[in-house]
Parts: structure tokens; C-alpha cells; sequence
């Protein structure tokens, strides 16, 4: 028999999408709603992700398969309000709605855009996934590696039996989301962090997207109730500039003071190898700019013991060091729920009352399937 090509295994590993997440049109046409691009769609032609398809009038997408699967630390997503020292249950599909040239993920986001995208998928039951989650004693189970709006209809298959095991269930996500995707994954999803590229709406045009979108996404979250955390990754020459840091450390700050925004080093990767590392100096200011904008939680990723406490998570009232980190390993975690220990000053954030005083994961990360 001849093979069979990539996008033909994904299109056979397919259920039909449902209201809120598409709307019928005219002439066999439907509208996609799992993206902020709203991609109108005829039939026998795929959205912009390219894994979204119009067959005979239905909305196909993606199911009963991961490409990515494997035991994180909570810390890489990054999520540090949020069982910190926790793993992390981490599954991802193919396909993504931007097109980043610096995306560090790009074997798996840009595959069927990208030949040189080249990924295996491993079919699975979406209750095999929450199995597979309390086996290994990971409180959460997170939707990353490709772009998870364009997969929430699998997502949430996943996270019904999860949630039904005591899981909490994440996003890591550019945040291009609409209205009508936020609502339906509010029930079944805790834990949002969103990537905020830019704050230049033509830098965000040539990555596929518009930052309006992006902007309105994340203060919907927060009306929402998703417990939300930001990611800037800072590259130089494209989006560090005081002014710019600025205006998104202004931003935030207008949405919630109490959202964690994480400023992380960018290198090299996929076809953005122009700009240099993003030194420590570049880190620091960017969470000086922060923390002057009002924002109680900064943290500087990517350069593990590099950027001195601020990877620490301090107490917004008397400035104790509540857990000390180097890279994703948590050394000392002195959070015993909500309050601080020391001065009793509510910290946001979904606590435990009783965690690990330091990280659990050993050998991160591992495969499970």
C-alpha cells in the first residue's frame, strides 16, 4: 500500500466541531470560531491552522492523538502561582494559527505549513491522557506545545474525565482567542498563560496576528475567572525597548497588578537567527520596568541563576521570599495556601495548603506514552 502523508493521518483522526465553536453559513460554508481569525471556510478547503476543515459543510478537527506527551514541571509552562514544584501532565497536538519566526516549538506548530515541520503523532483515548495523569501524580494536565485553540474541542475531551479525577487543567497559548472559545473552555480550564509577542500591532501582523485580539483575550480571562499568567519572550532589536516594556507592563497592570509576568531570554531558533540572546541586563531591566508599572509579580526566566532573586516569588506586603527557584526547579517553597507566613498578606494564585516544601519531578522531563 502506498504511505500515507502526514496531513492524511491527521485528517482521518478527525470528530466534528459543534456550536459555540462554528457557525453554518450559506452554500455549505462554515465559520470557525476557535481563533480570533474567524476563518470562513468552504468546503473541501481548511482554515488558516491548516488542521480546521470544511468536509461537506461539517467542521473537521483534530482528535484522538497527541504529537507531544510527557511529564514537566509546572514551571516550565510557566505557571509559578499554581502548584509550584508540581509536574505537569504536558500533551500537544500539530498545527498552530501564527506563523512566529522565532517559534521555539516549530516542529510541531508549523507542521503542514512548514515541510521541514516534520512530526510523529501517537493515537490515544482522551481518557488515557487523565489515566496517565493520576498514575503519575501530576495534579495538572496542560493543552501546550502547538497552539491549543486550534485543538480545544480534543482539549476539552481530555479534561472532562480529568477534572473528574481531581485534575486541574491548563492552556499555554498565544492568546488569539474569541469570546465564543474563552466561554466554552471556561468550565473545564483553571489555568491560562498567555504570550504576549509585542506590543506593536505591525510586529504582531507579521506573526499572523493582531494585537487587539490578543489584548482583549486577556483582560476576558480575567472577567472569566481563569487563574492568568503572561509571558513576554524579550528579543532584542524586536520588542525590548524601554518604551515598549513599558506600554506592556501598563497594559497588564490596567488588567489585574496580581497577574505574574514573566519576562524570559530569547535565543537564536527556526528562522529567526539574527538578533543575539537576550543578555541578563536586558532581563533585568525589563523586570525593573515591570515592577515600576505596579505589577506586584515579575519573574525573569530562561537564564537559571543568572538573573540573581528574580526568579523568586516575594510577598507583596513585607517582601519575604516565599519560594526560591533556580530555572524550573523549585529549592524552597514556604507557601502553605493563600497567605503569606510571615505577615498574613493574601498572595493571588491557586495554592495548596499542604505542598511539596521543594520540586517532586525527577529526571524531567519524561515520556509516558
Amino acid at each position: 500500500m502506498p504511505a500515507r502523508t502526514l496531513k492524511q493521518v491527521l485528517e482521518e483522526n478527525t470528530m466534528p466541531s459543534a456550536p459555540p465553536l462554528v457557525e453554518s453559513l450559506p452554500d455549505g460554508v462554515v465559520r470557525c470560531l476557535a481563533c480570533a481569525h474567524r476563518c470562513r471556510i468552504p468546503a473541501g478547503r481548511a482554515g488558516v491552522c491548516r488542521v480546521r476543515f470544511n468536509r461537506d459543510g461539517e467542521l473537521r478537527v483534530p482528535a484522538r492523538y497527541v504529537s507531544g506527551l510527557q511529564i514537566d514541571p509546572i514551571e516550565k509552562k510557566p505557571f509559578y502561582h499554581a502548584f509550584p514544584g508540581r509536574d505537569a501532565l504536558s500533551f500537544g497536538m500539530l498545527g498552530c494559527d501564527l506563523h512566529c519566526s522565532y517559534c521555539q516549538n516549530w516542529i510541531t506548530s508549523q507542521a503542514l505549513r512548514d515541510d521541514e515541520a516534520v512530526s510523529r503523532i501517537s493515537l490515544c483515548r482522551a481518557e488515557e491522557l487523565a489515566d496517565l495523569a493520576v498514575s503519575n501524580r501530576a495534579p495538572v494536565i496542560v493543552s501546550t506545545y502547538n497552539e491549543p485553540l486550534i485543538t480545544a474541542d480534543w482539549a476539552v475531551q481530555v479534561f472532562t474525565p480529568a477534572r473528574k479525577r481531581g485534575i486541574r487543567c491548563g492552556f499555554v497559548s498565544n492568546g488569539n482567542a474569541t469570546p465564543e472559545v474563552l466561554a466554552y473552555l471556561r468550565p473545564f480550564v483553571d489555568l491560562y498563560k498567555v504570550d504576549l509577542k509585542t506590543f506593536d500591532d505591525r510586529q504582531y501582523r507579521k506573526l499572523g496576528g493582531v494585537l487587539r485580539n490578543v489584548l482583549d483575550s486577556i483582560v476576558r480571562l480575567k472577567e472569566l475567572g481563569f487563574w492568568v499568567e503572561i509571558v513576554t519572550l524579550v528579543v532584542p532589536t524586536f520588542n525590548d525597548s524601554d518604551d515598549e516594556l513599558r506600554r506592556m507592563a501598563g497594559f497588564i497592570a490596567g488588567v489585574s497588578v496580581d497577574i505574574p509576568w514573566h519576562v524570559t531570554a530569547f535565543h537564536p531558533d527556526y528562522k529567526m537567527t539574527g538578533p543575539p540572546r537576550t543578555p541578563a541586563s536586558t532581563l533585568t531591566r525589563a523586570y525593573d520596568i515591570g515592577r515600576a508599572a505596579g505589577l506586584r509579580f515579575v519573574y525573569a526566566g530562561n537564564l537559571a541563576g543568572g538573573v540573581g532573586d528574580r526568579e523568586h516569588t516575594h510577598c507583596p506586603g513585607c517582601g519575604a521570599t516565599l519560594i526560591r527557584r533556580r530555572g524550573f526547579f523549585v529549592e524552597e517553597n514556604r507557601m502553605r495556601g493563600s497567605a503569606c507566613p510571615d505577615c498574613g498578606e493574601s498572595v493571588a494564585g491557586v495554592w495548596e495548603d499542604h505542598p511539596p516544601r521543594s520540586s517532586t519531578g525527577g529526571g524531567w522531563p519524561r515520556a509516558v506514552l
